[in-house]
């Protein structure tokens, strides 16, 4: 079937971002923020587990979104309308200060830009954990910013149903698009978050991996290797079905 949509991944695919180094002082950097509610450490603990009933909350009639904040209030009492705004003005004025955590992947802006000349659907398939605020300045870092890119979707906390790595997020983007997936091809670096859950509804799927790195499983993808690889293997074939393994 031919080629409709491209979904991205984007940290460790189109933009990097080592969470090795990013997650440590983006907790410090919010825990710091949010010493006028409660105590640092307390504050990150209940982020934590919040964070993880947004994952875990398995109700697709229910926002990611939604999900966070009931678990949020449960836990803590304070009001998520007045917890929101703050976190808001957080994203708006602090968190692009983390912009040296990351770094730009060559050929990923042309490669974006081939798939809209392709007539390609773009959906930017980020974990959806994340306010619109946060994604789209992370999508700045990229060299991608929405002001230039008029992606189909940008899925975030607001918009989304559910989370990776469960299949229904996968699905719902499909849904979204109005596109089947077979004719989609979802592209990641984290097989358990971006490949195995693709695959399970259907879609197409290129691993993100080093020269050394075997996939657990073959059948799953139609090619893996680096951004580069891809971008040549898009340029030369439109059928998901001719994308090339590496070492095959």
């Amino acid at each position: 079937m031919q080629l409709q949509a491209i979904l991205f991944d984007l940290d460790d695919t189109l933009l990097g971002n080592g969470m090795d180094a990013f997650i440590p002082r983006y907790f410090a950097l919010l825990g710091e923020y949010a010493e006028r509610y409660m105590p640092r450490d307390k504050f990150l603990q209940e982020l934590m587990i919040c964070t993880q009933a947004m994952i875990d909350h398995g109700d697709t009639a229910v926002s990611n979104r939604d999900a966070f904040w009931q678990a949020f209030q449960q836990r803590t009492g304070l009001d998520p309308v007045e917890m929101e705004a703050f976190f808001e003005s957080f994203y708006r004025d602090q968190f692009p200060t983390l912009a040296d955590v990351s770094a730009q992947r060559p050929c990923a802006r042309e490669l974006v830009q081939f798939c809209f000349a392709q007539g390609l659907k773009v959906v930017i398939a980020t974990n959806p954990m994340f306010p619109r605020i946060a994604i789209e300045e992370r999508l700045r870092w990229a060299g991608l910013p929405i002001t230039d890119f008029p992606f189909d979707l940008v899925t975030t906390y607001e918009n989304m149903h559910a989370t990776k790595p469960h299949p229904a997020y996968y699905q719902e983007i499909l849904d979204i698009i109005q596109v089947p997936a077979p004719a989609a091809l979802m592209i990641g670096d984290d097989w358990e978050n971006d490949i195995e859950p693709a695959a399970a509804v259907g879609l197409n799927t290129f691993w993100l991996a080093s020269v050394a790195s075997e996939p657990p499983d073959k059948t799953l993808i139609s090619g893996a290797g680096s951004l580069a690889q891809f971008y040549d293997w898009l340029v030369g074939n439109r059928s998901p079905e001719a994308a090339p393994f590496r070492g095959s």
